[in-house]
């Protein structure tokens, strides 16, 4: 066998993904593109959904010039829209916003929603579930914002702060979207261990992430999907700020679906 048939040590099979029953760690260069029905020059990148164990979807949308969905959409999920580059038109329920990087879209569940790329690529996160109703609550309208707009609250440790892009301790969300950022050397004061789970998108910077008994070194378009009790902590490293988009499932009750009534 001559050298030229030999491959260099390394150059094979070597990544950071990580997917266990219970949680996911994924850099973007492994997760392969689809195309889907009603999305034109659009490429999604799904980083989650329910085949994997999570209760919502999350997807990179990779969109060129002029592509995004095709006619408004009526699905019957609530949608989330965060743009991370370039510029991107939108339509919830009606309304139409130009968002640009750091602008977001919340749709109501069962509402019309639409988004097309403007004056060049556009990148967004796009997240959708089943709005869970809960007895005496009225939904949330559709809205939009922007990052630069939401308040950044010190938290717990300081050089830690967050965003609540949707709002908290509002009972009509079934799920909250928020920013953390870390200073450089800054970490949770403690291992959490809860029923929610978590999408993650590494937004700026990098950092250790514990998830179980292991930790993961994560960085820039980075994807993590953390499932209901997994053991999880943050520690910041590098030379900036870090910071992440954090899905999570709250203000609802147990569901029993799939469990047989105690006799």
């Amino acid at each position: 066998m001559s050298r030229r048939e030999i491959l260099p040590p390394g150059i094979f099979g070597q990544n950071r993904t990580m997917v266990t029953p219970h949680y996911a760690v994924m850099p973007p260069e492994g997760i392969l593109e689809s195309r889907l029905p009603g999305l034109e020059r659009t490429k999604v990148h799904f980083q989650t959904s329910p085949a994997m164990g999570a209760n919502f979807a999350q997807a990179l949308l990779v969109m060129q010039q002029g592509g995004g969905t095709t006619a408004p959409i009526e699905d019957g999920l609530e949608h989330f829209l965060y743009v991370l580059a370039g510029e991107v038109d939108c339509e919830a329920d009606g309304a139409q916003r130009r968002l640009g990087a750091g602008g977001f879209a919340y749709v109501q569940g069962g509402r019309r929603y639409g988004f097309r790329a403007l004056g060049g690529e556009a990148r967004a996160i796009w997240i959708k579930r089943p709005y869970l109703a809960a007895p005496g609550i009225t939904p949330r309208a559709s809205f939009f914002g922007s990052r630069d707009a939401v308040p950044r609250v010190n938290k717990h440790t300081q050089g830690r702060n967050w965003q609540a892009l949707l709002g908290e301790a509002d009972l009509a969300m079934d799920m909250e979207v928020n920013i953390l950022s870390f200073a450089p050397g800054t970490y949770f004061p403690f291992v959490e261990t809860h029923i929610m789970q978590h999408g993650l998108y590494m937004l700026e910077g990098q950092g250790l992430y514990l998830l179980g008994r292991e930790w993961h070194e994560c960085w820039a378009g980075d994807f993590i999907w953390m499932g209901a009790y997994v053991p999880q902590q943050f520690y910041a490293t590098g030379w900036g700020e870090t910071a992440y988009l954090l899905y999570k499932d709250v203000n609802r009750d147990v569901r029993f679906e799939g469990f047989a009534a105690a006799r």
